[in-house]
């Protein structure tokens, strides 16, 4: 199993952000992780990279303890927080060479070479990132969260604020990554859910209120889209009949 997530919980204060929820991902799978804004989601994306630790219960990532061996787990891990960090004076090839240095890859300049190929920074690369589009700043984002070739990647609303035709780029990069990868991705676009997930797990209010597959939850909410489960779920007294 490549993610297993067991009764976790994170609290501050008298705040519940998360409140023992479990789920699992298996190596190879593309998991939607669905919710309202402030309902857990980028709160249990950040204890799964090691980035908080839990107030409660126990998640691993790829056999690793995400609190006994942090720093296996960051080794195996690639992360695209919501709010992409770069060096926007950087260089794209720049970056990615700074970026492989902190993870001692191998054979740099050819793992470069391939992740650019990847997320289609061909045209970008002596490009200055501040100078390149959201969309652009995405891959560039992509491309330092797999310069390691980590088995899991966890990416938080990777197409928030992207154009349509770099919706579709991303996704598409997405889908090609989930090939050989375990990948934990957030959105609020239930089209993009349809169009690349093999699981999902919907959070409200810090409690799991759904783990199964689009085809599993369709086939229990008959006759309702996808966009409408997620409403009746995560907002019951919107339920009609």
């Amino acid at each position: 199993m490549s993610i297993v997530v067991d009764n976790i919980s994170k609290i501050y204060g008298q705040q519940v952000a998360v409140d023992h929820i479990s789920f699992k991902v298996e190596k190879g799978q593309i998991l939607g992780f669905l919710g309202p804004n402030g309902a857990g989601k980028s709160t249990t994306m950040k204890i799964l990279t090691c980035f908080i630790p839990q107030t409660s219960g126990n998640a691993s990532v790829s056999g690793f303890d995400v609190a006994e061996s942090p720093m296996d787990v960051r080794r195996n891990i690639g992360y695209l927080p919501e709010h992409n960090p770069l060096y926007v004076d950087m260089y794209v090839k720049e970056a990615l060479s700074f970026i492989a240095d902190i993870h001692a890859v191998e054979q740099k300049g050819k793992r470069i070479a391939e992740v650019i190929e990847l997320t289609g920074l061909g045209d970008e690369q002596h490009k200055k990132i501040g100078t390149l589009s959201k969309g652009y700043r995405q891959r560039v984002g992509l491309a330092q969260a797999i310069i390691h070739d980590p088995a899991v990647l966890v990416l938080d609303e990777p197409t928030t604020g992207l154009d349509p035709n770099q919706i579709i780029g991303i996704r598409k990069l997405i889908r090609e990554l989930g090939k050989t990868k375990t990948v934990v991705f957030s959105t609020h676009i239930m089209q993009e859910v349809e169009a690349v997930c093999d699981q999902l797990v919907i959070i409200n209010k810090g409690k799991l209120v759904a783990n199964d597959s689009v085809e599993g939850l369709k086939s229990q909410y008959s006759a309702k889209s996808l966009e409408q489960i997620f409403v009746l779920l995560t907002n019951p007294a919107n339920q009609q009949d």
